[in-house]
């Protein structure tokens, strides 16, 4: 959701814009097959009733579907993300790292698919543009698990305990799912820190390749 809305953001504001993913584990510890569904889930994590944690979880699938996306958390199904962020990192290195995280978000999200599986992750790897063979193989070794650590040190770095969150030009930090108009104004402050603003006025020689020019009195 936090990433939609930064989208729709920088559409807003006209002006190119580098959205780099980092990995971030919420709990490393998951394992790869679960049984329990993501509200007994939520229910035993912070202590709350089934009907609480549906009630709080509705409330997301509703802003969700604000932003354009369609949450289907009675069949979502959870698992341990250590390997799909390193299909993501993977497809970093063939330039594809959005749209891998994008395919995977929605079959995670929306298609209530199991992205723990290898089988799966090749699947959604080949619908991206990635070699299937490439990916089996990397998937089947250790390969990129040191560039996912490294994400996750880096976080770690900078005192991140949740997700999403944004730093933007190494500075500004925001933290959730904030609104759209949020992010746009984050970006425009950022975008006018840059800007170059003279301080002088036009009285002083200037120089470029075809001379120096002296300002008459």
């Amino acid at each position: 959701m936090g990433k939609r809305r930064l989208e729709d953001a920088i559409k807003k504001i006209n002006h190119p814009v580098e959205v780099i993913y980092r990995c971030f584990e919420l709990d490393p510890t998951k394992e790869r097959d679960i049984k329990e569904n993501i509200y007994e889930g939520l229910a035993k994590k912070y202590g709350m009733s089934i009907e609480q944690a549906k009630a709080n979880t509705q409330n997301m699938v509703r802003m969700a579907k604000e932003a354009g996306l369609d949450f289907q958390m009675d069949t979502l199904i959870q698992t341990n993300t250590f390997d799909a962020h390193r299909l993501t990192m993977f497809a970093k290195t063939k330039g594809l790292m959005k749209e891998m995280t994008e395919r995977i978000l929605y079959a995670y999200f929306t298609e209530s698919k199991h992205i723990g599986d290898h089988q799966t992750l090749t699947e959604l790897a080949v619908d991206v543009g990635l070699n299937r063979e490439a990916v089996e193989k990397m998937l089947a070794s250790d390969e990129m698990a040191d560039a996912v650590r490294a994400d996750e040190q880096t976080a770690q770095q900078y005192r991140i305990t949740g997700v999403p969150f944004f730093l933007i030009n190494n500075k500004y930090a925001l933290t959730g799912a904030q609104p759209t108009e949020v992010f746009v104004q984050a970006l425009e402050k950022v975008i006018a820190e840059d800007n170059i603003i003279v301080l002088n006025n036009q009285d002083g020689i200037s120089c470029d390749d075809d001379g120096c020019e002296i300002p008459k009195k």
